[in-house]
Order: structure tokens, then sequence, then C-alpha cells
């Protein structure tokens, strides 16, 4: 299976994350496992060093709230998405249909034709 996110692409997703509202590691993690259906769910050790090199280039900062780190975007982070407004675009919708591309259901209806219960296979008493 090809990774979910190519290179760079998460780090553009938690932007857009980070730009909806100021937030945590784990309500991202929850976030993205939520937009992906339950198909997928980045681990901590995904995301938190993502948000760490993103704080340390400047495009987002942390504040700590209730001894959880809770990260909102900067100004530079945020030019950013503008610059990949394009790409950021494209990755949205690649997000909104993958789920259904990963699902079982969806497996199971490309390798019956795409029709669900249907077979390829001949039944057992047309075969040599």
């Amino acid at each position: 299976m090809p990774p979910v996110f190519a290179h760079g692409r998460l780090r553009l997703y938690l932007l857009k994350l980070l730009d909806e509202a100021p937030r945590h590691g784990y309500e991202v993690i929850r976030l993205l496992e939520e937009r992906f259906q339950g198909l997928y769910a980045p681990s901590a050790g995904t995301v938190y060093p993502r948000l760490a090199k993103l704080e340390a280039e400047g495009l987002v900062t942390h504040t700590t709230e209730g001894g959880r780190k809770v990260y909102a975007i900067t100004d530079a982070g945020r030019a950013e998405l503008a610059d990949r407004s394009g790409e950021l675009a494209d990755l949205e919708l690649e997000i909104r249909v993958s789920p259904r591309a990963r699902s079982p259901s969806a497996d199971s209806r490309s390798r019956a034709g795409g029709r669900p219960g249907r077979s390829r296979r001949k039944p057992a008493a047309s075969r040599p």
C-alpha cells in the first residue's frame, strides 16, 4: 500500500488543521483519523516530530494548557498555506476520495467488477 501522504503533504495538512484552530497533538491525530473515516490514524511518533519541526521553522508556535502543548499557526505558517493553496486543494480532494477508495467495501466492489456481491469466478460446475 502506498503511503497516505506524499513527501511534505502531511506537513501541509498539519498547517491546515492548525489554521482552523489551535490544537494539541492528540487532537490532530484524532482529526486525521476522523477525516480518513477511521482507516488511517498517524502515530504520535509521526505527528509530534513534525509539529516540533514546524515550530523550529517558525510556522507554528505552542502554549502549554493543562500540561499539554497547544499548537497554533503563525503568520509565516499562513503565508506557506497561501503559497501552496493549489496543492492544499488537491490534497483535500484526495483525502475526501481516499477513504472510499481504501474501504473494504470499495475493495470488494473492485474485485467483483464494480458490483457488490458478484464474483468473476465461474461456478464450480462450469470449471474443467
